[in-house]
């Protein structure tokens, strides 16, 4: 019994010992660094995190043969709730990763103890919160091994000591609820905001952004979004030519894919995802942003600024339009090469359903909700979770004028807005910029990525290819 009660006091002390020798190392680079944040990680701490770690969380390995070509097949009950299983191409067995296998707790337990712990609050308040609200009993030092174990999805890490000393984790993230026609949940990271504004010296014309976000509790006119139409439902139409849309596969699908694997109501998968992004991302600064244009915006984009708007024909045009096509053009298009057809055919086709806006048919007024607004490499990136089917959705107007909306309430130029949508497997980034603003002059045929080579996009009414050429 005694040496029983000895190994227990051991324990005891050596976590006391663990957590107050952590507490001082953040206080002691607080001030060594002044408030400057590192960029990454050190080296060190890459030298002794194992690489299959990183590897197991975000790209799944299949645990017989290895292989990254897997497919979801269901979940699997048990004790402690659900867990994704997944199918490999390769060998076509079944399997867990690596990173649910052995675990003794829910994904959603350690999911919430994450979020928690990267908003300021320390181990054993994060195990109390845990208690409160799952009602099971997680010890400190298994809560400090999550931590350690999914550093790799967490990269607000490394700004949680500065953030911590700028707001209590009770304020850090303000979060207010919208009824605009349904429940809006808006989050927003005030530390996150200030640390990315103060770091790179390419956000420090962005300041226009952090008061925008700061005064939507107070000054939204909430009244707006009873009568206004819906940025989802397209009022304007944008020529798709000479832009790309570029297709990829980045930290924000991956994150997705192991975040979403633990919500089993699917309900719940958008505000999941956001709590998570908003809580342990270095670039999410805030979430179900409210944003919207009144007509003169849109006249003055068009008249002063050039923008290309459209919108639907009436019955009545569309026969005219039609009538316009004789016979003898007909003719003359069968005699034509086929790719140089379809690419006129595409053509009349969107000037049939579409024409150039005129000032009296632009809306009175559009109103929308951001799903994700980052900061980052110098941009304003707008991300819109589409779910599992963004390969065959494109919202690319939805998305344009939640850019023009936001620039005109924030002041900056459209030239610095980024705007994508996603889901589990891909990634679609397009500038919204190239979207209502044609060059007439210097116009290009490819583009060169990281990716590979895209060609510019030559229909009007839809884009065909959104991954590089061959």
């Amino acid at each position: 019994m005694l040496s029983i009660l000895l190994q227990k006091l051991k324990w005891g002390l050596s976590f006391l010992f663990s957590a107050k020798q952590r507490e001082f190392r953040e206080d002691e680079e607080f001030f060594e660094k002044k408030g400057r944040l590192p960029l990454q990680t050190s080296k060190k701490s890459q030298k002794n995190k194992p690489e299959h770690v990183f590897q197991s969380v975000l790209d799944p390995e299949c645990t017989h043969c290895g292989s990254t070509e897997n497919i979801k097949r269901g979940t699997r009950k048990t004790k402690k709730g659900r867990v994704q299983l997944y199918r490999c191409r390769e060998c076509e067995r079944t399997f867990t990763p690596d990173s649910i296998t052995g675990k003794h707790f829910n994904r959603i337990v350690i999911l919430e103890a994450l979020i928690f712990y990267q908003l300021g609050f320390s181990l054993e308040d994060t195990a109390r919160i845990l208690k409160a609200k799952f009602e099971v009993a997680v010890a400190p030092s298994t809560i400090s091994e999550w931590v350690e174990e999914y550093t790799w999805l967490c990269p607000y890490s490394r700004m949680r000591p500065y953030g911590k000393k700028m707001y209590h984790p009770k304020d850090i993230c303000e979060t207010y609820s919208m009824a605009h026609r349904q429940i809006y949940k808006f989050r927003f990271h005030k530390a996150k905001t200030r640390l990315i504004l103060e770091e790179d010296y390419r956000h420090r014309n962005f300041d226009s952004i952090l008061e925008y976000l700061e005064n939507v509790t107070s000054e939204t006119p909430h009244q707006l979004f009873q009568d206004g139409e819906r940025a989802s439902r397209a009022p304007l139409k944008f020529s798709k030519k000479q832009m790309i849309v570029r297709g990829k596969r980045n930290y924000a699908t991956k994150l997705a894919s192991f975040v979403l694997s633990g919500v089993q109501n699917r309900n719940m998968r958008h505000e999941a995802l956001q709590r998570f992004m908003i809580a342990t991302d270095s670039v999410t600064v805030a979430t179900e942003v409210p944003v919207y244009i009144r007509k003169e915006d849109l006249v003055h984009m068009k008249t002063q600024l050039g923008f290309e708007l459209y919108t639907r024909r009436d019955e009545e045009d569309k026969k005219e339009i039609r009538a316009m096509y004789t016979e003898q053009e007909k003719k003359e298009e069968k005699k034509k090469s086929s790719k140089k057809a379809k690419k006129e055919e595409n053509e009349k086709w969107f000037n049939i359903r579409y024409r150039i806006a005129e000032i009296d048919d632009l809306p009175d007024l559009v109103t929308g909700h951001i799903d994700f607004l980052q900061i980052r490499n110098g941009s304003i990136h707008i991300l819109d979770y589409k779910g599992e089917g963004a390969d065959n959705v494109k919202p690319i107007e939805q998305l344009t004028i939640y850019a023009l909306a936001l620039s005109r309430l924030t002041g900056l130029r459209v030239y610095h807005f980024k705007c994508a949508w996603f889901d589990e497997k891909t990634y679609h980034e397009f500038f919204p910029l190239h979207v209502v603003y044609k060059k007439k002059k210097g116009r290009r045929k490819k583009v060169k990525t990281k990716e590979g080579i895209y060609k510019l996009n030559e229909k009007a009414g839809r884009i065909d290819d959104m991954k590089p050429m061959a």
